[in-house]
């Protein structure tokens, strides 16, 4: 099929290689020249496993090209894919405007049937207003005579599912693919569409509109739900003597409740979880329903992070002129995604009481010197055994693999003191007290 995807981040740009990996012929658009030069020559701009690879072959082989010009992508497809960024506005709901602006160039510039697919995370009743604004640009056309009638269209919703680090595996071997259509015809094209890459086991959902721009907010937060849940958990069983790893493992055996997403940790952070709970907040009130769930989860969230702080905190009293080396600074391993992590609010916060911060992350340092952390004073260094060296303790804030097992013979040696401060719970703590270590966990007393 002939595809257009307007948007090149980090759903747009995932999407288009895997259609085209399938051997569609897909457009990428973006606003952003340097990006899609950059993207031409093979340099992507997000840290994802094997998306550069499949980029790099479809863009040889030519089923995946790039461009800024929409309008040339429009006339190339027949179906074309919203894909832009929807932030957080002020009042906590999901901003339309990019959204709508696409909306707008596909009114302006399609000259022939289009089926248009909402693949950003919108807000219930999304589908309409895109609707609505290219009709409103289809019959301006149409009154200044370019056009002779209003050129047939429909509006889908097909939100992603897509984890960071894993999203390359996710798209072509989806647990679900859900799409909204009240037309019939789009429903079965959008079916034929995915059909490759749901052939081992039937995983396509059809459902109306609304219902699929709501199901991306339930799951997401139910997600969500989980963590923070399990993350009060913690603070209970550190407060009654218990063990929270235990209590994980006694409870996930339960088939009704799993091991997923029930780690103790400091808190989820990320593109999606913090703004969709915001948004399915504000869905909710707009509707007149009071979220009472929905507002503890973010709640609890925000706490963990304190939390977590306040034991380094109350170990060291005075922190000014301490040395912290901090493992990890992406909100979620396999990624360089550095948006709402936890780390960003320990070390301001550890700075701001007159810490010295030395870190190491393997893919996400850029991202912290240019962006997230750059009005800080933070030491980076390659290696993650270097921030250690004179530190009074190390702080491990994201479980990547590598830190999973480290010589902890060769970071007591570094360290000024033996003192680990683990936000993941990845140790054994009695295997660390053997050691030397003063050892500190989420929900262990």
């Amino acid at each position: 099929m002939k595809l257009s995807v307007i948007g090149t981040g980090y759903v747009g740009l995932v999407t288009g290689a895997c259609f085209a990996q399938m051997g569609n012929s897909v457009i990428c658009v973006d606003i952003d020249e340097k990006k899609i030069e950059n993207l031409k020559k093979g340099i992507i701009p997000i840290y994802e496993p094997g998306l550069e690879e499949i980029v790099k072959n479809n863009f040889k082989i030519k089923t995946l090209k790039f461009t800024t010009d929409i309008k040339e992508a429009l006339k190339n497809s027949d179906i074309t894919f919203i894909a832009v960024g929807t932030p957080q506005g002020e009042d906590g709901s999901a901003d339309l405007q990019y959204v709508l602006a696409v909306a707008k160039d596909i009114g302006k510039y399609m000259d022939h049937p289009l089926i248009v697919v909402d693949k950003s995370t919108v807000p219930v009743g999304t589908a309409d207003k895109v609707r609505e604004t290219i009709k409103e640009e289809l019959e301006k056309r149409v009154k200044s005579g370019e056009l002779k009638e209003i050129i047939d269209f429909d509006v889908v919703s097909n939100p992603e599912f897509l984890k960071e680090g894993d999203a390359v595996s996710d798209f072509l071997k989806p647990d679900r693919v859900v799409i909204g259509a009240d037309n019939p015809k789009s429903m079965e094209i959008l079916k034929e569409l995915y059909a490759p890459f749901t052939r081992n086991h039937e995983r396509f959902i059809g459902m109306d509109v609304r219902s699929a721009e709501l199901t991306k907010y339930a799951a997401n937060t139910m997600l969500a739900t989980k963590i923070s849940f399990m993350n009060e958990m913690a603070k209970i069983a550190e407060a009654v003597g218990a063990d929270i790893n235990k209590v994980r493992v006694g409870i996930g055996s339960d088939s009704r409740i799993g091991y997923s997403f029930i780690y103790p940790g400091i808190g989820y952070g990320g593109s999606c979880f913090p703004k969709d709970v915001k948004a399915l907040e504000k869905i909710a009130l707009d509707a007149g329903v009071e979220p009472k769930i929905v507002k503890a989860v973010e709640e609890v969230n925000k706490e963990q992070r304190v939390y977590f702080l306040n034991k380094i905190l109350n170990r060291f009293k005075d922190i000014k002129g301490k040395r912290f080396a901090i493992w990890g600074l992406s909100f979620k391993p396999e990624t360089d995604d550095m948006r709402e992590a936890p780390s960003i609010t320990i070390i301001n916060e550890l700075i701001k009481r007159g810490a010295k911060i030395r870190a190491y992350d393997p893919q996400a340092m850029e991202m912290a010197k240019n962006f997230w952390l750059k009005d800080l004073d933070v030491e980076y260094f390659d290696n993650k055994y270097d921030t250690l060296n004179d530190s009074d303790a190390m702080i491990l804030v994201t479980e990547w693999k590598e830190f999973r097992s480290p010589d902890f013979f060769e970071m007591k040696k570094r360290l000024k003191s033996p003192i680990i401060f683990d936000g993941r719970n990845q140790y054994n703590k009695d295997k660390l007290k053997e050691l030397g270590f003063e050892y500190y966990q989420v929900g262990v007393k």
